[in-house]
């Protein structure tokens, strides 16, 4: 089984920074995509940024420029810094990770718990 645990979330003023960071721990052979989304309070969940297993990465258009994604598959960790936050980045931000359980494995799906952010105006 694997587990995914974000850290870093919090409350910050509009203009702030802060960076999220999702582990994975548990059993697993090797791990694709690495992804983080946000869920808005009455929204639906959206992709806010991609990095694959050998460092490409994608936006959403509401955040480029201002996050950067980026990986240490050594540490099976992503992090997401971002910058210059303002109220619309308030949500529940999770990470998504494709994993192979064994060496002969399709990729699975696993989700982090969650982890609130929240700009203050």
């Amino acid at each position: 089984q694997v587990q995914l645990v974000e850290s870093g979330g919090g409350l910050v003023p509009a203009g702030g920074s802060l960076r999220l960071s999702c582990a994975a721990s548990g059993s697993f052979f090797s791990i694709n995509s690495m992804r983080w989304y946000r869920q808005a309070s009455g929204n639906q969940r959206e992709m806010v940024a991609t990095v694959t297993k050998y460092g490409g990465t994608n936006y959403a258009d509401s955040v480029k420029g201002r996050f950067s994604i980026s990986r240490d598959n050594a540490k099976n960790m992503v992090y997401l810094q971002m910058n210059n936050l303002n109220p619309d980045d308030t949500a529940v931000y999770y990470c998504n990770f494709e994993v192979a359980p064994s060496r002969v494995s399709t990729w699975v799906n696993y989700w982090g718990q969650g982890i609130q952010v929240t700009v203050s105006s």
